[in-house]
């Protein structure tokens, strides 16, 4: 052994060195090796080899007593805690061998030296060589030490680190895994200090980490050094990216950016140890990376992706000097890169409780249970199995319970904290972030714990029936008609990548206002018209950080459809502008100033009326910019235009005109612009409706009550409402035939077929070209096109 390195420099590694260094040391050198010159900035440091460590063991006498305590261990003639304290007692005695001393001292030496200092500030990880393998995540399983100063100092890390690989955590992790101990051995990776303490830190993913989308980056970002969103002590920001526009520097394919309470953060105190301090409200209420830094960090996801040839789990950290920032870490990604993606599972709710907290979803599970909540490490003993985790944060201390558990509900925590990572690994449904669960649920209540509903997670009241079904994607048929996907929801909009769908027939903008902008457009043009002072304080709070109010609605309400947009691409996407009622346009803040009061809202002042009125003109300005942002400089020219409620033809050509005054031409730069068929004269007139439009979409809804003359939430009048009267299917089969010999498309977007097998081979029979409808339904309506089409 005496020949074999004791310490190699990163730079003499690569990625097959893990038996050597461990994955996490392996994959550091490979990066400054392989991809140093691709842009990836990896600070320098240096490893101690597996074959150190084992030399350690011997010229220490720990092999025999390491395996006799792991004997009994596994006899049940000692318990997991006391076994685990022995054995680290038994390292943190031992001597380093003088080898191995001067070996780590002398590169420590040369590492200060290269940075043009005197014993530099370094992080000491532990990298275990069965760690960060493509099966297996042993992330946070041994110990980490940061801001080390001097030899005495780095000398004593490594050796905590070799004891490390004995935690609690390590030994009962390793048993689940079925790795065996004493073939396991430690490497110690020493690299220089980033100063992430003045400037910000986080976690990043290569693909989506709820749905398992490939082509998106997911990443956290929080203030100061990285530990805090690693061990989900901090609500961060998240950030998530469109791969496929990366390689094009005039898009900015952001697709969110969520704004975290990132209450503290880890700074180095006088004597160099790290502690958590809390953000000042400037940090609390900024984001933590800029545009132009998100994009730069996918780029470098993307890289590193490409070269190790599948999904990756990074570290990052900035400069706060410099402003530069570095890889500090980079290892596979174990749970969405090993899921089947040949079958789509999913889980429904029926008649859920009262909410009672909600916040970010893990997995797309849901399930019933009893809560235990622990508020302590010191009161794992209490938990019951089976039941729901309800802590405040999780570290790898927990893993032992977290694997008896039913789902995990935390305060603090994003999608990329421990709690969240580990949950993912076991399969668990986790809401993370929640604030305040253990403050407001109780030991011993019975709650459903759903994160089928996409980004947010929900605890409610009760017990609830939860049904599940897969489906097998190969099994499905091939159809000529296009069966489309219904949409409303950004946030759950990932998650319905794997569905052969032939793009979004609607997507509603509305929902996207409603839930991410909250705000009237024209409250935001016209602030000081805001009367109620409360709404102009929850305005001012929703926009803080917006020089000009507006750009919060366009920014917004880009970034909301953009997610919708990017699940597809580039399959057609079809946006229906706004068609909120007044009444409904009251509703959002500010709204109650500047719309009228209307007897029958149904069929009043909506629609493409509103878009040329002087009273929402520059509201549909906001929402005619928020498409050219979603087209232009996000890069989505899949999407395309649907106006709704379009009266006359008139009324066609005087919207027409509003969108090109707001750069929005039909034709140019592939623009289409779509038409709702929803009301008789959209048939009646269907010729003329086609010379102004690329397509029609069928609402049947509002066709079938304006058809008929039946208010459609009357309870009167409820069976009258047929979507499959003659009349109706009269006005479909017609505008059909009209559309296709002008050489429009036509889909129909209604509910009707979701419901009515029999509906959907009536609409194939007339010669539809696309039937879209919501996702729960897409499989049953595929499977009926099929049989109309004699498949």
């Amino acid at each position: 052994m005496a020949d074999t390195p004791l310490v190699l420099n990163f730079t003499a590694l690569r990625r097959g060195d893990v038996e050597t260094v461990g994955g996490k040391n392996a994959s550091l050198g490979e990066m400054i090796h392989a991809l140093g010159p691709k842009g990836i900035l990896v600070p320098p440091g240096f490893a101690t080899t597996a074959d150190a460590f084992r030399l350690y063991l011997t010229a220490n006498d720990l092999d025999a007593q390491i395996g006799a305590a792991l004997d009994a261990l596994a006899d049940g003639k000692a318990t997991l805690q006391r076994t685990g304290q022995a054995i680290r007692e038994m390292i943190l005695s031992g001597d380093w061998p003088k080898d191995t001393e001067a070996a780590i001292i002398a590169e420590y030496s040369a590492l200060s030296e290269a940075a043009g200092e005197a014993d530099i500030p370094v992080a000491v990880r532990s990298s275990a060589t069965a760690e960060d393998l493509p099966d297996a995540s042993f992330a946070g399983q041994q110990e980490t030490f940061l801001n080390v100063i001097g030899e005495a100092a780095l000398l004593e890390a490594c050796r905590k680190c070799y004891a490390s690989l004995f935690t609690d955590r390590a030994i009962s992790y390793r048993q689940i895994q079925g790795f065996s101990h004493q073939q396991v051995a430690l490497s110690v990776g020493v690299q220089q200090m980033v100063r992430a303490d003045t400037g910000g830190s986080g976690v990043m993913f290569s693909i989506d980490t709820e749905s398992g989308f490939p082509d998106a980056v997911l990443i956290n970002a929080a203030w100061g050094l990285g530990e805090n969103v690693v061990q989900g002590a901090v609500d961060p920001d998240e950030y998530e990216v469109f791969k496929p526009f990366l390689d094009d520097d005039t898009k900015v394919p952001i697709l969110e950016k969520a704004l975290g309470a990132k209450e503290i953060k880890m700074i180095h105190d006088r004597d160099g140890t790290p502690r958590n301090v809390p953000t000042s409200k400037a940090e609390r209420g900024a984001f933590v990376l800029s545009d132009a830094e998100i994009l730069t960090l996918s780029r470098q996801a993307k890289v590193i992706e490409d070269h190790y040839g599948g999904p990756m789990d990074m570290e990052w950290a900035r400069d706060g000097k410099t402003g530069t920032l570095y890889i500090v870490q980079a290892r596979p990604e174990t749970v969405q890169s090993r899921a089947d993606v040949g079958s789509l599972k999913s889980y429904e709710v029926s008649d859920p409780g009262e909410v009672l907290v909600t916040g970010l979803s893990v997995g797309n599970a849901a399930v019933t249970g009893r809560i235990s909540i622990i508020e302590s490490a010191a009161d794992i003993a209490r938990f019951v199995d089976g039941s729901v985790l309800v802590t405040s944060t999780t570290d790898p201390d927990w893993v032992p319970i977290m694997k008896r558990a039913s789902a995990i509900v935390t305060d603090h925590g994003g999608r990329t904290s421990h709690a969240a990572i580990v949950s993912r690994e076991l399969g668990l449904p986790a809401v993370v972030g929640c604030g305040n669960a253990t403050h407001l649920l109780h030991d011993g209540q019975d709650v459903t714990v759903s994160c089928a509903g996409g980004e947010e997670g929900v605890v409610t009241e009760g017990i609830s029936d939860i049904v599940v079904s897969e489906e097998k994607l190969k099994a499905l048929p091939e159809v000529n008609t296009k069966v489309m996907l219904n949409l409303a929801n950004p946030s759950a909009a990932l998650r319905w990548w794997r569905l052969p769908v032939d793009g979004v027939g609607l997507a509603r903008m509305e929902f996207v206002i409603n839930n991410a902008v909250k705000v009237h457009p024209m409250a935001l043009l016209n602030f000081d018209k805001v009367s109620d002072a409360n709404t102009r304080d929850k305005i001012a709070a929703l926009t803080a950080g917006y020089n000009n109010k507006p750009d919060y609605f366009v920014d917004h309400l880009a970034r909301g459809l953009s997610r919708i947009a990017a699940f597809c691409y580039p399959k057609p996407v079809i946006v229906r502008m706004s068609d909120f009622k007044t009444n409904e346009y009251a509703d959002l803040l500010g709204g109650r100033d500047f719309e009228p009061h209307e007897e029958n809202p149904m069929i009043g002042f909506r629609g493409a009326s509103r878009y040329y009125s002087d009273h929402y003109r520059d509201g549909f300005a906001l929402e005619c910019q928020a498409i050219a942002r979603l087209r232009g400089k996000m890069g989505f020219e899949n999407v395309i235009m649907m106006i709704p409620f379009c009266r006359t033809p008139e009324e066609a050509d005087l919207v027409l005109a509003v969108m090109k005054e707001n750069g929005l031409e039909r034709g140019k730069d592939g623009l289409q612009v779509y038409v709702m068929c929803e009301i008789p004269t959209n048939v009646v007139r269907a010729a003329e409706f086609a010379q102004r439009f690329d397509g029609f979409s069928i609402g049947s809804n509002d066709l079938t009550q304006l058809t008929l003359g039946i208010d459609r939430d009357s309870d009167a009048l409820a069976d009258l409402f047929r979507e499959d009267d003659a009349a109706v299917l009269w006005m479909i089969e017609t505008v059909i035939r009209e559309a296709h010999k002008a050489g429009s498309k036509v889909g129909f977007c209604g509910q009707a077929p979701s419901n009515d097998p029999s509906y959907a081979q009536k609409l194939v029979g007339f010669g539809i070209d696309s039937i879209s409808v919501t996702p729960d339904s897409f499989v049953n309506v595929l499977r009926n096109v099929a049989k109309a089409e004699g498949g």
